[in-house]
């Protein structure tokens, strides 16, 4: 049967789109350098994607189709692990364009081919909704530029702008090796390392834009059942726009960051959604007495800044870990209110 859908496109310029009363643009910026990741040595350990063959291996027969197997059709090394995430934000990227009736814009810190694309006005002036996902590995080196946060702030005082941080885990951010290992086992993904610590770019945004939230660590979320993460603690008075309404749960995924708020004013950081985390496996942050994690935080408007900052992770706009009728109502409401 012949696939039905448009022809894929690579190596264009973004057409720009008309702004449409009702209807938000959304765009996505993942914040790493294609070639910095994909040219990590895999004989490093630490702080580094995995092969698509490692990934072969540990999910073994998931990816035994000649379509991801095929060393003719599919890169076996770092790059085709990253070329995952771009398979599986396709669905999320064609949810949005059918809810809103635009394309949603991807952007690339820096691309395949080493296309420089800083977070500048070619990427804001079409953009209602921004994602910047920060899927950089601190060690690439990966910093906003003045220039940036400025921009990023004159956007955010237009009215109605959106900006939803992701900065991902940060696993084994300490010197003590046996403390890595416990991080480690906690999660229990062998294709994380005992350090993989990301998100320096997002991290250098939210200093710039005095944004007091640091990713701390990689939690593995309880279950309600095999695979399937157990509910959010929603509180639904302090979430006034409705953020999660008709939403009870994300997607599960084994390491995901607690988004440690630094400040006491609790109306400037808004934590509206905590997730349990599964306390059978033993982690510094459990043993200090906590049973959930930070997952999803609203920073309503404030002073000069008109527009919203919401923080969540990036795992949560993926299909490489699932998809329910609870997360698409997250995924339309983040696009819609």
């Amino acid at each position: 049967m012949t696939d039905q859908r448009p022809a894929r496109v690579y190596n264009t310029r973004h057409q720009p789109r008309p702004y449409t009363p009702g209807r938000r643009r959304v765009s996505i910026y993942v914040a790493w350098s294609y070639p910095a990741e994909a040219g990590r040595n895999p004989a490093e350990l630490d702080n580094r994607f995995s092969t698509m063959t490692e990934v072969r291996r540990v999910t073994w027969p998931a990816y035994e189709d000649p379509k991801w197997s095929d060393p003719m059709r599919f890169q076996q090394g770092i790059a085709g692990a990253l070329e995952l995430f771009f398979w599986a934000w396709v669905p999320f990227q064609d949810f949005v364009a059918e809810t809103t009736g635009h394309p949603v814009a991807m952007y690339q810190r820096v691309d395949q081919a080493g296309v420089v694309t800083p977070l500048d006005e070619r990427v804001l002036a079409d953009t209602d909704t921004l994602f910047v996902f920060g899927l950089d590995h601190m060690i690439t080196g990966q910093d906003a530029t003045a220039e940036e946060v400025a921009a990023l702030r004159e956007w955010t005082a237009r009215e109605g702008t959106r900006l939803v941080l992701g900065p991902h885990h940060d696993v084994g951010a300490g010197d003590d090796l046996g403390v890595r290992d416990v991080e480690y086992h906690h999660h229990g993904d062998a294709l994380v390392p005992r350090q993989q610590r990301f998100g320096r770019y997002t991290r250098s945004l939210m200093e710039g834009l005095g944004v007091p939230v640091e990713n701390r660590y990689g939690l593995r979320p309880a279950v309600s059942e095999p695979r399937r993460i157990a509910p959010l603690s929603i509180d639904r008075d302090l979430d006034t726009k409705g953020w999660l309404a008709d939403v009870t749960s994300f997607n599960f995924h084994m390491h995901l960051p607690h988004y440690a708020v630094t400040t006491d004013d609790q109306q400037a950081v808004r934590v509206l959604g905590r997730q349990p985390i599964d306390l059978s496996r033993p982690h510094p942050f459990t043993e200090a007495g906590n049973t959930e994690f930070n997952m999803f935080l609203w920073l309503p408007p404030t002073g000069e800044r008109a527009g919203d900052i919401l923080m969540a992770d990036s795992t949560i706009f993926s299909t490489l870990f699932g998809a329910d009728d609870s997360l698409r109502n997250f995924w339309r409401n983040i696009v819609t209110l």
